[in-house]
C-alpha cells in the first residue's frame, strides 16, 4: 500500500478540526460556567485565562498522535509513504512531488481521500493583510483583544463561542440574515437571536476589503462601514480538495467540485474510489469513517459490495448553546411531501430544565402525522450533541 500525504497525518479532524476545537470548547465552557455561577447561588469569579496553557494542553496531546501516525506509515510493514503532493497523469497513474523530486506511482486500485480546504473570499485573499483560518487560528501565540470572524456557519459559531468565552471581543460578519442557516428554521432563528446578544453580529454584510493599520486591521464592510479589529478569522466554508489531473484519469466532478461517486464509493474511473470531504455531501468525520469502512470492505470484496448509508446522519455544532440535529428539517419534510407535524419542547418545561434555570433551549421534533414516522430532531441547548444520539 502506498500512502501519499502532503501535510498532517490524521487529517482535518485530528489536527485542525473536531478534536482540537472540542478541547478548546471545553475550556470555554468552564469559563462560562464560572461566570454564570451566581444564578445558582454560587459566588465565583474568573481570575484570568492562560491562553498558552490552554493551547499547549491541546496540542501537547494531538501533536504526538500525528507524529505517531506519520512514523507508523513511514516505517510500518507493507506500506510506502510518499510525503508530498500527488497529481493524476492518467488512469490509476500519479506523479508525487516529494521535496521537488517527482516519483511515479501506479496501482491496481486508488482511493482519493484528500479532504477539504478553507474557502477565502477574494477581497480578503487579495488584500495582502494577514488573516487566519481554522487551520492556524488555534495555534496563535496570544489572545487578541478584538477578533472579526467572517462567516455564519458552524466553524464561525464554534470559534465565536471559544474566543468570546476566553475574553475576546468578537464581531461576526455574515452575508445571511441568520446564523447556521442549514439548521431547522426555528433553531437557526433562535440561535441567531441569542448570538446577537452575546456577540456583535453584522447580518447581511460581506467584507469588501482589509487594510493593515499601525495598531489594528481595518475591515471594510459591504455597507460602507469600517470596523477596527486585531485579528481576522475567515470561516466562510470549506471546499473539496481535489487532486490535479482528475480529468486525465477519467474522474468526473459535481458542479460544486466534489468527486462523483456511486453508492459503493466508486468514481467514474475504473479502479478509483473516493471517500470523505472530497466526495461526500457531508463534511463530517464520522461520515468519512463510515465511508472508509465501506470502501475498505469493497476494495477486497468485489463480489460483495457494501453501500454507503447516509440516511440518518447526526451533526452537532459545539457553540453556546450547543446545537445538534439529525434527519429532515420542517421545511425539508414539507418539500418532500410529508404530512408534517412538529412538536417543540422547551428545556425549561422539564424538571432538569428548571434546575438549570434554562429559558432559551428547546427540542424540535419533526414527524409524519399519517405514518407516525420521526423525520427529524433538532436540539439547541446544553448537551445537545449527546442528547441527539438516542
Amino acid at each position: 500500500v502506498a500512502v501519499i500525504e502532503r501535510a498532517l497525518f490524521g487529517g482535518t479532524c485530528l489536527n485542525v478540526g473536531c478534536i482540537p476545537t472540542k478541547m478548546f470548547v471545553y475550556a470555554a465552557e468552564v469559563a462560562t460556567t464560572v461566570r454564570d455561577a451566581a444564578r445558582y447561588g454560587v459566588d465565583a469569579h474568573l481570575d484570568g485565562v492562560r491562553w498558552p496553557n490552554i493551547r499547549d494542553r491541546v496540542f501537547g496531546r494531538i501533536d504526538p498522535i500525528e507524529a505517531g501516525g506519520r512514523y507508523y506509515r513511514v516505517n510500518g510493514p507493507n506500506t510506502t509513504a510518499y510525503l508530498g503532493t500527488a497529481r493524476f497523469t492518467g488512469p490509476r497513474a500519479l506523479v508525487v512531488d516529494v521535496d521537488g523530486r517527482e516519483e511515479e506511482v501506479t496501482a491496481d486500485q486508488v482511493v482519493i481521500a484528500t479532504g477539504s480546504t478553507p474557502v477565502v473570499p477574494e477581497p480578503i485573499a487579495a488584500s495582502g493583510v494577514r488573516f487566519h483560518t481554522n487551520e492556524d487560528i488555534m495555534r496563535i501565540d496570544e489572545l487578541p483583544a478584538r477578533m472579526a470572524i467572517v462567516g455564519g456557519g458552524y466553524i464561525a459559531s464554534e470559534f465565536a463561542h471559544v474566543f468570546s468565552s476566553l475574553g475576546v471581543q468578537v464581531t461576526v460578519i455574515t452575508r445571511g440574515d441568520a446564523l447556521l442557516r442549514g439548521q431547522d428554521a426555528e433553531i437557526s432563528r433562535g440561535f441567531s437571536d441569542l448570538a446577537a446578544q452575546r456577540w456583535d453580529v453584522r447580518f447581511g454584510r460581506t467584507v469588501a476589503g482589509l487594510a493593515q493599520q499601525p495598531d489594528h486591521i481595518a475591515v471594510e464592510l459591504s455597507d460602507g462601514l469600517t470596523l477596527e479589529t486585531d485579528l481576522v478569522l475567515v470561516a466562510t466554508g470549506r471546499r473539496p480538495l481535489v487532486p490535479e489531473g482528475v480529468d486525465l484519469a477519467g474522474i468526473e466532478l459535481h458542479d460544486d467540485g466534489r468527486v462523483v461517486v456511486d453508492e459503493f464509493g466508486r468514481t467514474t474511473a475504473d479502479g478509483v474510489w473516493s471517500l470523505g470531504d472530497v466526495s461526500s455531501p457531508y463534511q463530517l468525520k464520522h461520515v468519512a469513517n463510515h465511508e472508509a469502512r465501506v470502501v475498505a470492505h469493497n476494495l477486497v470484496h468485489p463480489d460483495d459490495l457494501q453501500e454507503f448509508d447516509h440516511r440518518f446522519v447526526p451533526a452537532a455544532v459545539f457553540t453556546h448553546p450547543q446545537i445538534a440535529s439529525v434527519g429532515l428539517t420542517e421545511q425539508q419534510a414539507i418539500d418532500a411531501g410529508h404530512h408534517v407535524t412538529v412538536k417543540v419542547q422547551k428545556y425549561g418545561d422539564t424538571a432538569y430544565g428548571w434546575a438549570m434555570e434554562d429559558t432559551e433551549s428547546r427540542c424540535v421534533l419533526v414527524g409524519d402525522r399519517s405514518t407516525g414516522d420521526l423525520l427529524g430532531a433538532h436540539i439547541v441547548g446544553p448537551q445537545a450533541a449527546t442528547l441527539i444520539q438516542p
